[in-house]
């Protein structure tokens, strides 16, 4: 129970329910006062009891896949032809969007960036009383990583279909599921619908979730309390529940130069660098070998890296400066801040007090590049014995990538991730989503509209 007096179903309690009688169902549970997604699920579960008899439903396929309409493909298509690449802006697809949503009665709140060139969105459906509080969220990124480099059999924006795959940037993560769930918008019955339904479109993702947040406090400081959300990265349309936090930082190392035959009048940047490299380093293999761990996660344990490094102007000067970047992913659970903490302290109290005794003004800086925190386990929330319940998924999945769900969760919004597609196929050239995933993700959205509505008579 949360303080407000709400009850959740637990996926334990999700579980049990499945074998119990429909009389027993509607006594376990009382609906909860954000929204009722606790009644939802006691709902599907009774409709899904009734179909196979009181059978084990999880002896059932994940989810059928009957085909998508030509609505969802027009949409995921039309988003991949937008070079919406993190560098560039992405008003074009917004703007879309939003027209979209006027169009269907909506209106939308546009967040913007500081330069103005890139937006988010967010949409509210409103339930049959005009509520907008409570219900869920729908939520996804719209920028896409860069193809430089990459070699690919096709334009990257031009879909192609072949063989059972949509082939473009994007098209897995994640604009596959961005236009599934636009595409849904006009056949919602509005007067049925018993909880809200939001739509949170997001910029720079891809480059340290580095617009969600502005959205999130925006819709917080205009009183819309989600009761959940629904993360469309990539994860095959199964649940994840708990996804490491990720921290990017770049260190900027600054000595003084020499002449190589008078190295001890110089500062050496690049060996002071590598010392506080090592030092993480170090870091990294207490977390490997001392835990804490959690054998749910393919990695794990807490993972400490260094990524890129450059320094120096000739092999005969001593070098002035160095610059370095690392990242962390830490377990839910490991405090991010003090990871950081402890390499910060070892250059200014190991490193730099020998650089000064030769250099004064010799320093060493940190700038955040990225961070994004870790989803922690969902599995108590209610939104997660949802979504359980309308994919028969009872897994429990830890990822160590991260997406924009430990924003949500951290201002108190219950997430998990469920969308279509392959991590395996992201940032990849020649990137595809299934077409079945599509039929999934849209046949499952379907049963989430239809789980948060009045039964008509």
């Amino acid at each position: 129970m949360h303080g407000n007096g709400t009850h959740y179903v637990s996926l334990d309690s999700v579980i049990r329910t499945m074998m119990l009688t429909g009389a027993d169902m509607k006594t376990k549970y009382k609906e909860t006062s954000r929204g009722g997604l606790a009644v939802n699920i006691i709902d599907v579960l009774m409709r899904r009891n009734r179909a196979v008899n009181h059978r084990h439903v999880f002896e059932e396929p994940l989810m059928s896949t009957p085909v998508a309409t030509a609505t969802t493909f027009d949409w995921v298509e039309s988003l991949m032809r937008m070079d919406t690449t993190s560098r560039n802006s992405n008003l074009g697809l917004i703007e879309t969007v939003r027209d979209y949503f006027s169009r269907n009665g909506l209106v939308s709140t546009l967040t913007y960036d500081e330069g103005g060139k890139k937006a988010n969105l967010f949409a509210t459906i409103p339930a049959r009383d005009g509520a907008t509080n409570g219900g869920v969220v729908l939520s996804g990124h719209t920028d896409v990583v860069p193809i430089d480099g990459q070699q690919w059999n096709t334009d990257p924006f031009v879909p192609v279909l072949k063989d059972g795959r949509l082939y473009g940037r994007g098209s897995c993560d994640m604009k596959g599921f961005i236009g599934v769930a636009l595409g849904l918008v006009p056949g919602i019955d509005r007067a049925r619908l018993s909880s809200p339904i939001h739509f949170a479109l997001s910029y720079d993702e891809e480059i340290g979730c580095a617009g969600a947040p502005s959205m999130i406090a925006d819709l917080l400081e205009r009183g819309i309390r989600p009761d959940g959300c629904i993360v469309g990265e990539p994860s095959s349309m199964r649940v994840v529940v708990a996804h490491k936090g990720i921290n990017a930082y770049r260190c900027c190392v600054n000595g003084h130069a020499a002449h190589s035959s008078l190295t001890p009048k110089g500062v050496n940047a690049i060996e002071y660098a590598a010392r506080l490299i090592c030092f993480i380093r170090d870091v990294a293999e207490r977390y490997k070998y001392e835990g804490p761990f959690d054998e749910a996660f393919d990695v794990p344990f807490t993972t400490v890296q260094t990524g890129t490094i450059s320094g120096g102007i000739a092999v005969n000067t001593v070098p002035a400066h160095c610059n370095f970047s690392f990242e962390f992913r830490n377990l839910p659970g490991v405090n991010a801040e003090g990871i950081y903490q402890q390499i910060r302290e070892y250059a200014e109290q190991t490193l730099l007090p020998k650089m000064r005794m030769v250099r004064e003004e010799a320093s060493i800086t940190f700038e955040k590049i990225s961070t994004a925190p870790a989803l922690d386990t969902a599995e108590q929330e209610a939104i997660n014995g949802l979504v359980r319940a309308l994919c028969r998924d009872t897994d429990t999945r830890k990822v160590a990538y991260a997406t924009e769900a430990g924003l949500f969760q951290k201002a108190g919004i219950p997430s998990i991730v469920c969308g279509p597609g392959n991590i395996e196929q992201a940032h990849k050239p020649n990137e595809f989503v299934e077409v079945q995933q599509l039929e999934m993700c849209e046949s499952f959205l379907k049963k989430l509209v239809a789980s948060l509505s009045v039964k008509s008579d």
